[in-house]
């Protein structure tokens, strides 16, 4: 989580290259928090929001709330809502930890959230604060996506598994994720403590889904893979090009650029590439699109 707040990052690429969150997703979360009949659509906070593209999908609340610990994130969030013609005030950003909501009162929140930002908290300091600020039978939804697959390519895992996951120091980034929250998110978000462990009896439900296709049969109940994007194959080097590992990777190797078959990132890029001609028969080109999807994890509650 550093490497965003590093003056090296660049926001505005992260926000434009990101996969963005399907609407079933959001629609799945209103569906649970309304099962409640005396549930209320006042306030929502989307913790660790970023740049804000899943606080803006909470249209059904009132008010809502992004947080985030870096200023950059803060900063382009804000800047995309001065530049949104039609926003009505509904929206705001603040600066903090998703640990310490102190500008939130007791019990004045319909809805917490946290899209791919939940695997770095400190779930000692965030369940009780959550508990704190919820009203009686508001929800909690905290979701987050673990490596990408090509969806017409399964052929093609192992190479993303020995980039994303190898400990080969000159061509793979497994070795530079931040830990332990990327092995949290690549396990699904197991790892999440129950929040009735946490705070005993604050919560009345507790549950997670898996919305992972048949990726990984060993999870609970997996349901259909919904996050998916088609985008050229350059847009998906872009992509690659925004994840953290690879920014410190490039820190600690800085004469991996020199590689005349390109850095480590189109390197691996190149090799997927190569993968699908392979099955297809064909040159791809960087402008040829391609279908990418990303098994998904939520850890659901409602406050008691």
């Amino acid at each position: 989580m550093a490497t965003f707040a590093k003056s090296s990052f660049d926001s505005a690429i992260y926000a434009t290259f990101r996969p963005t969150y399907p609407r079933s997703l959001f629609d799945f979360i209103f569906r649970y928090h309304e099962r409640n009949n005396s549930a209320r659509w006042n306030r929502a906070v989307d913790l660790g929001c970023g740049t804000g593209q899943a606080t803006v999908e909470l249209t059904p609340f009132k008010r809502v709330t992004g947080v985030d610990p870096s200023p950059k994130m803060i900063e382009v969030a804000q800047g995309t809502l001065k530049n949104t013609p039609e926003s009505t005030g509904q929206y705001e950003y603040i600066q903090a930890s998703a640990e310490n909501l102190t500008f939130l009162e007791d019990s004045s929140v319909d809805l917490v959230i946290s899209a791919q930002a939940c695997h770095w908290f400190d779930w000692n300091k965030i369940w009780p604060e959550v508990a704190r600020v919820l009203r009686k039978n508001g929800s909690v939804a905290f979701w987050g996506y673990s490596q990408l697959r090509l969806t017409r390519y399964p052929s093609l895992t192992p190479i993303i598994n020995a980039y994303v996951e190898g400990t080969d120091p000159l061509n793979s980034i497994g070795s530079y994720w931040e830990q332990p929250g990327r092995a949290i998110l690549d396990n699904h978000l197991i790892e999440v403590p129950d929040a009735n462990e946490v705070v005993p009896g604050a919560f009345s439900d507790f549950s997670r889904v898996f919305f992972t296709g048949d990726y990984y049969p060993s999870l609970p109940s997996p349901r259909s893979v919904i996050m998916r994007k088609k985008m050229t194959w350059d847009d998906l080097l872009s992509y690659l090009n925004t994840w953290s590992a690879l920014h410190t990777f490039r820190q600690h190797n800085p004469a991996d650029r020199e590689n005349p078959r390109g850095d480590v990132a189109v390197r691996f890029w190149k090799d997927l590439k190569e993968g699908a001609e392979r099955e297809d028969g064909r040159a791809v080109e960087g402008h040829d699109e391609v279908d990418i999807e990303w098994p998904v994890a939520v850890v659901m509650a409602t406050r008691a």
